[in-house]
Parts: structure tokens; sequence; C-alpha cells
């Protein structure tokens, strides 16, 4: 079957396949959205599992298992972002590049098209001058035979006179020469018919043809590198989802029981002795109310917080039951003996670091009142003055509260072990005031400090590093509030990532900026 009737099937097979990319193209949005969708469900629920700022659930964090989990909703927060990096990428290598390659097949095609339709035309044309070249040489043939038949017929003629012959002969020759005429335009019309025909047939057409063969397997081939995409797009990312399941599977083996339960222990730890036994009260003897709480007294029978005895003593002392929150003081007496040890020894850690800024802040005036006393156009050294008088009052404030609080820890470590001496010495309940008896047996050989509870928890300092990271990956930090890191890098973290795939660091220099949270291992300090 010749080439040109196959224009139809051409023309049907081209339109197809841009048919196809339009449906491809559609499929992948729809995958975007679903990706999209998916990382802002993930994103939803790890934000609302996430311990606000100062909640009872962040101090809690101090617990393996409980942080653990924080750990969990950070790597599914990165697993979240990685799925939003899958989509961003499919539309803009995908979707976008073979739009964009579409719209040019598109006009490719028309053109090619347009060329096979001309050329159509132009053959079409080219026949029906041939037709009717034929048909005129037809035509005239017939009306030179019937004029030299006429010419014959009247020189048989015995009745014709000899100007009607002349006459009937020049007729059939006019005759004759014009259907020669004809006959040679026929002629010519035919071999420029034939000429146009095996042109189209077998140059332009092939030419074209093989246009939109080059122009279709183009488009098959962007096609399948469309689709080679659709898998690598995901793959590229797979390292880091692998390190975000790593990240949870290391959450998972990061839990330890034991110290959970130490941690626990020492943070609650009172420091107090247990009770003793209760003595028999004898009131066949007929002991009166008075001598029996003096004896008991005399015997060192534990009461006070117990409560062991007087109007109470009808009623057992219950381990867990509820007390009524206790009045703070300054010097944390409020709080059971190890834990006033541990709060006192935390709050003169605190006042340190703050006495130790302001000496540094001491010693850089200093040096800055020098340099200006030395170079004038620098600077007035008098302006320094009130800036070195406020810090020198710092710094005294900050020593006498240093000295009280040490005064303080002093008293609390003498008292604490006046009582550990008495447990060990004879295992009878000793109390320093005569009003209640401490309750547990601190082990000193332990060195696990926490946090008391929720209702004493201290503000920590905002510009205070909360951990460390280190870099995975080099990120360039172009953007505005970002900052460049190389991998291998190690950070210190100001910020914890707040659900929106960004923490934010500090370098050595004091430089901070956020980085993409997933590109670093970050470890929290406990």
């Amino acid at each position: 079957q010749e080439w040109g009737d196959q224009y139809d099937i051409i023309d049907k097979h081209t339109q197809s396949g841009l048919e196809l990319v339009e449906k491809y193209v559609k499929f992948v949005k729809e995958r975007t959205e679903i990706e999209q969708n998916y990382a802002k469900q993930l994103r939803n629920l790890t934000k609302k599992y996430n311990p606000k700022r100062g909640c009872k659930e962040e101090q809690e964090c101090r617990f393996s298992n409980h942080q653990s989990f924080l750990d969990i909703l950070n790597e599914m927060n990165d697993y979240a972002g990685q799925r939003e990096l899958i989509a961003e990428n499919m539309m803009m290598n995908i979707c976008i590049e073979l739009t964009k390659y579409l719209q040019e097949l598109k006009m490719e095609r028309k053109t090619h098209l347009s060329e096979a339709k001309k050329a159509q035309q132009s053959l079409e044309s080219t026949y029906k001058q041939l037709d009717s070249s034929k048909k005129r040489f037809e035509r005239e043939w017939r009306e030179a035979d019937k004029a030299a038949q006429y010419a014959e017929k009247t020189d048989q003629d015995i009745n014709a006179t000899k100007a009607d012959v002349e006459k009937a002969k020049q007729q059939a020759n006019m005759r004759t020469h014009i259907a020669e005429e004809c006959k040679n335009d026929y002629a010519a019309q035919l071999q420029k018919y034939n000429k146009e025909q095996s042109q189209f047939y077998f140059s332009d057409m092939p030419l074209i043809f093989n246009k939109l063969q080059d122009m279709d397997e183009r488009r098959v081939r962007k096609l399948a590198q469309g689709y080679v995409l659709f898998s690598d797009t995901e793959r590229h990312v797979m390292p880091i989802i692998g390190k975000c399941l790593e990240g949870v599977n290391k959450a998972g083996t990061n839990v330890n029981e034991r110290n959970d339960s130490i941690a626990l222990i020492e943070q609650y730890k009172s420091g107090f002795e247990r009770p003793g036994d209760l003595d028999f009260e004898d009131y066949s003897q007929g002991i009166n109310r008075a001598s029996s709480d003096s004896s008991l007294g005399t015997l060192g029978t534990p009461k006070g917080p117990l409560e062991l005895l007087g109007k109470n003593r009808s009623k057992p002392f219950w381990l867990f039951s509820k007390k009524s929150k206790p009045t703070v003081t300054e010097d944390f007496g409020h709080l059971p003996p190890e834990q006033r040890r541990k709060r006192l020894q935390q709050k003169l850690d605190d006042i340190g670091k703050e006495l130790q800024k302001e000496v540094d802040q001491s010693e850089a005036l200093e040096k800055m009142k020098d340099v200006y006393e030395k170079n004038p156009q620098m600077g007035d050294p008098a302006s320094l003055s009130p800036q070195i008088n406020q810090t020198a009052q710092n710094m005294e404030r900050l020593r006498l509260e240093l000295s009280k609080y040490e005064s303080w820890l002093t008293e609390a470590g003498r008292r604490g072990d006046s009582i550990y001496r008495s447990h060990s010495n004879n295992n009878e309940p000793y109390s320093p005031d005569g009003t209640h008896s401490e309750e547990g047996t601190p082990d000193p050989s332990q060195a696990i400090y926490a946090e008391f509870d929720d209702d004493f928890e201290e503000e920590e300092e905002l510009v205070a590093p909360i951990g460390q990271c280190t870099a995975m990956y080099n990120f360039p930090g172009a953007s505005e509030g970002t900052i460049t890191m190389q991998e291998g890098e190690v950070l210190s973290v100001v910020e914890e990532d707040k659900g929106d795939g960004w923490t934010r660091v500090r370098r050595a220099n004091g430089n901070e900026g956020y980085i993409p949270t997933s590109y670093v291992s970050i470890s929290l300090s406990k």
C-alpha cells in the first residue's frame, strides 16, 4: 500500500502519543498532590504529639523512653520533609519539563502535517490540470476526426463544389492541428504530473514521514526518561529516608529502662529517714496521753511530716498519700534534704556562670578603657564609666548571693552527713530540729542528678545551647536567615525544629542561622 494512504494512520498515532504524554503529566501531578498531603498530615501529626516548651512532657524527656519518642517525632518530621522534596522534584523535573516539551512537539507535529497537506494539495491540483487537458484532447480529437470524415465525404460527393471541398479540408486540417496541440499539452501535463507524483511519493512524503517518525521517537524517549525519573526522584532521597528510619530504630535501642529507673529515683530521692517502729501504748497501765507523748518524744519516735502521733495517731501513715504543696523558700528549705542540696548546687552553678560573664565583661570594658586612654580619637574613656560601675555592682551582688548560697549548701551538707552517720551507726531515726525525721537512705556513691519536679523547674537561659549536631551533608545557606554548613562540621544547637523542618544552630565564632534538620545528626543535652 502506498505511503500516502497511511497519512491518517500516522496522524492518529502521533496524536495518541501526545495524549499519552498529557495523561502521564496529569498522573504525576496527582502523585505529587498525594505526597504533599501525606507530608502535611505527617507534620501535623508530629506537631500534635510534640510537647510544648515548659510543659510537663518536655521536662520528662530526661527519661530515655520519653526522649526516644521525641526523637521518633523529629525523624518523622524529617521524613515528611523528604516526601515534600519528592513532590517538588517530580513537579519540577517531570511535570513542568514534559509540559514544556509537549508544547514544542505539538507545534512541530502541526508543521509537518501542514507540509504533508500542502504537498497533497499540490499533487491534486496538478492531477486536475492533467485531467482537464486529457478531456480537452479527447474532445478535440473527436472533432478533428469528424472534420476529417466530413472532408472525405464532401470530396467524394459529385454534387459538392470545389469550394465546398476545399473548405471542408481546411476545417479538417484546423481541427487536426488543434487536436495535435491538445495532445502535446496533455503529454506535457502527464509528464508534469508523473514527475510531481514521483516527487510526492518518493521524496516529499517519505521526508515528512521520517520527520514525524523522528519526532515520535523523541517523544517516546523523553517519556521514557520521565518514567525513569519517577523512580529516580524517590531513589535519590532514599539515603536520607533511610537515615530517618535508622534514627527511629536508634531511638528504640537507646531506651534504657534501668537508667530511667535510676533517674527517677535520683530525681525524687528525699533524704528522709525511714520511720521507726511504733511503740506499744499500754492503756491497761493507765498511761495518759501526755506522758506517752513525752516518753515517745524522748525516745526519738518520728513525728512531724509523718504525723503518727497526737490527734492523728489513729490514722496510719500512707507512703503515697497526697500532700499539700509546700511554700517555696529562697534557701529551698521546703524541699527534702537531698533535693535541697541539688537545687542549691544548681543555683550556685548558675550564679557562678552569671558571675563569670560579668567578670569577662568587666575585663573587656577595662581593656577598652585602656585603648581609649591611649587613643582618644577612638572614643571617650569616661563614657565607659557607667557600664564599669554597673558591672562592678553586679559582680558584688552576685558574690554576695554566691556566699549566701554556699553557706546554705554547707549547712545542708552538714545536716545530711549527720543523718547518714546516725542511720549507719545505730539504725535509729535522727531529727536535727526535733520536729521531723528524714526518710530514705541515700547512696552517696551514685552520681546521677536530675531536676526535682515540675514545680521547681527553673527557666533555662535562652542563649545557652541545648545540644550539638554534626552535618551529614553540605548546605550552601543561600537563603536569608540560613547559615552555610560543611559535611562533618560540628555546630551548637540553639533552637530545636518546631515542625517546619529547620533547626537554629550557632558556630564557635558566634554566627547563628537556620539549617535543614534532615541534613544533620542532632544530639540534645539530657
